[in-house]
């Protein structure tokens, strides 16, 4: 048997059947408006006129007092500078590391580790091209060795010692920088005896600027010039 549905009947608001003024009229697709500039088809507003409209001000930014002076941007010091990174001091004192026989010790009473940092680095970058892996290793044997330099140093001058462990560590790593330059040019150098001399020879140099060094920045450094030597 067929269901029967009970469908509810039409009504229109006026009755009846809709008249003609009543049906509703088909209306056309929106179209853009054409654009002014013909390269650009897609584009439905003048781009010259909204650039010519639109204008941007360069932001001012406002200086600040101090001290009854303004100060703005052009006058704060360096990055560098605020950082505490003297590249001048740096490059002075490896110019007198590179002359072992006449070392500028007054540029090294003030002590930093920027310059360290960088010789390591440049070591562990040069072992790093000869196929080692050592960056590690070098960072921890400098802090072993300014650790014992600074503790054995001190008990032997006792009570006068005067060496810190941030001087330590900064003369040490300055006074690395023919062992760098040694790292660079065995990468050029055939095995042998030749690497060996030269080797001795880098030593010596590197010995003999960190011997000279503490000896005469720390205060009875002359009394064992030899222990340390041996350090």
């Amino acid at each position: 048997m067929a269901k029967e549905f009970n469908v509810p009947p039409v009504v229109f608001p006026s009755g009846g059947n809709p008249g003609p003024q009543q049906r509703r009229l088909p209306t056309a697709p929106f179209q853009p408006p054409k654009s002014s500039n013909p390269s650009i088809p897609f584009m439905s507003f003048d781009v010259g006129s909204a650039a010519a409209s639109t204008s941007f001000s360069t932001p001012q930014f406002a200086s600040t007092t101090i001290g009854g002076g303004s100060t703005g941007f052009e006058d704060e010091p360096p990055l560098l500078e605020e950082l505490g990174i003297n590249t001048k001091q740096i490059y002075q004192k490896t110019l007198s590391i590179l002359n072992p026989f006449r070392v500028k010790s007054d540029l090294h009473e003030d002590a930093d580790l920027s310059g360290p940092f960088i010789f390591l680095m440049a070591f562990g970058l040069f072992q790093l091209l000869a196929g080692k892996l050592h960056f590690g290793i070098i960072l921890g044997w400098v802090i072993m060795a300014s650790l014992f330099l600074y503790v054995v140093f001190n008990m032997l001058a006792g009570r006068n010692g005067n060496l810190d462990l941030y001087r330590c560590v900064s003369l040490i790593g300055y006074c690395m920088l023919p062992i760098v330059i040694l790292s660079a040019i065995s990468l050029f150098l055939p095995g042998g005896l030749v690497i060996k001399v030269v080797t001795g020879v880098f030593v010596i140099w590197s010995t003999r600027v960190c011997t000279r060094l503490v000896v005469e920045l720390a205060s009875c450094g002359d009394e064992h010039r030899g222990l340390i030597a041996i350090k």
